[in-house]
């Protein structure tokens, strides 16, 4: 896809760009609506990628385009930038640009023709990969000398004040600094990160994503409830966020919120989720990686009864994989439609996924788009 991309912006702006860059989305293991909460996520980068061909300008002056969407350049002015003027999928390019620029790093304008394989609107992170990959062409070809870590806190704050939609850090951190091969345990609260193998073909298994084709919109409305909710559990409980909740002291956390039945349900998902995810890093470190299964079943569980996020397509991918003898399976991503994640022998994967897709025509739902998820490289330049 590089060489189209490439091709695309001579085509487009009548030269060739100074550089191709590419930025994955990515699928998230466990650790669900924990990022906002200070606590545990442990995502890994997909195959699939944002490809930015991009170049140079110094007149002030952002142009945009993408080759999937219909649409003529878009011609921006890097003075007039602000926080949620644009409701298009230019806003997320020209977030960055407008994030970097408040941090007082001196972009001067670009030409940027864009591409993208990650699906959009499936919980697997379209709009990071977008924000991500145009976060590193600036930071190269500016020599801005910028740390992934420090991109991905800048994007956040673009998809956050920008474009408007209250995300944590977990998606960005993954497309700027996952490793192919691995999953990235990241403590959202400092961006400790550590890179655990994760080489289910070596095992004999395989991790599904089916999308449920059912789109979502974080922006809108339930997922800024969530945060809201949980920060006001944090609030009632006394803790900076809910992170600070061990889970050895969450039944008498919960019984000082009393009736306060929303709270109890927000707490005890986040509180449980971090222990989760702490378990499925021990158990990949200690090599029984069969044994993450369960404990993506009790995490579907929580966040379909406590966060209340799931819907029932999500729910139908998760039964009918089980039944058909799936090793483990859960929603992942914002929610509210998306993906879901199926782990599975790789003997079983071609009847688990005929069962999931006849379960779906008999429901009457749209057929689900089913793909394996293998852990792959983060953010790079390709050329």
């Amino acid at each position: 896809m590089a060489q189209q991309v490439r091709d695309g912006f001579t085509e487009l702006y009548g030269t060739g760009p100074e550089g191709v860059w590419s930025a994955p989305g990515r699928v998230n293991l466990i650790g669900e609506h924990t990022d906002y909460n200070d606590g545990f996520v442990m995502p890994f980068a997909l195959p699939h990628t944002a490809v930015a061909a991009v170049s140079r300008r110094t007149d002030g002056v952002l142009r945009l385009h993408s080759a999937d969407v219909e649409g003529d350049v878009v011609e921006l002015r890097l003075d007039e930038l602000a926080p949620e003027s644009d409701k298009n999928w230019t806003a997320y390019p020209a977030g960055v640009v407008w994030a970097l620029r408040e941090a007082g790093h001196p972009v001067t304008g670009a030409d940027i023709h864009l591409a993208s394989t990650v699906p959009s609107g499936a919980g697997l992170s379209s709009s990071a990969a977008l924000e991500v990959v145009v976060a590193l062409a600036l930071n190269d070809l500016f020599e801005l000398g910028l740390q992934r870590w420090q991109l991905a806190r800048l994007c956040q704050r673009a998809e956050n004040v920008y474009v408007g939609a209250p995300t944590g850090i977990m998606d960005q951190t993954a497309s700027a600094c996952c490793e192919s091969g691995h999953a990235l345990f990241l403590d959202t609260r400092d961006l400790g990160q550590k890179q655990i193998p994760f080489d289910l073909a070596a095992e004999g298994m395989v991790l599904l994503v089916v999308d449920t084709q059912v789109k979502h919109a974080h922006s809108e409305g339930e997922y800024g409830k969530r945060r809201a909710g949980c920060e006001r559990g944090a609030a009632l409980l006394g803790v900076d966020a809910l992170r600070d909740i061990p889970y050895g002291e969450l039944d008498a956390a919960l019984a000082r919120l009393g009736d306060d039945e929303e709270a109890v349900r927000l707490v005890r998902h986040v509180v449980t989720e971090d222990e989760r995810v702490e378990k499925v890093v021990a158990l990949l470190e200690s090599g029984d990686t069969r044994a993450i299964g369960p404990v993506l079943v009790a995490g579907h569980a929580s966040l379909r009864d406590d966060f209340r996020i799931s819907c029932p397509e999500l729910d139908l991918v998760v039964d009918t994989a089980l039944s058909a003898g799936a090793l483990g399976a859960r929603m992942t991503g914002g929610g509210f439609g998306g993906s879901a994640i199926v782990l599975a022998e790789t003997t079983d994967a071609d009847r688990i996924t005929k069962a999931v897709e006849e379960a779906f025509s008999a429901a009457g739902h749209t057929a689900p788009r089913v793909f394996e998820a293998v852990p792959s490289p983060g953010a790079r330049r390709l050329s």
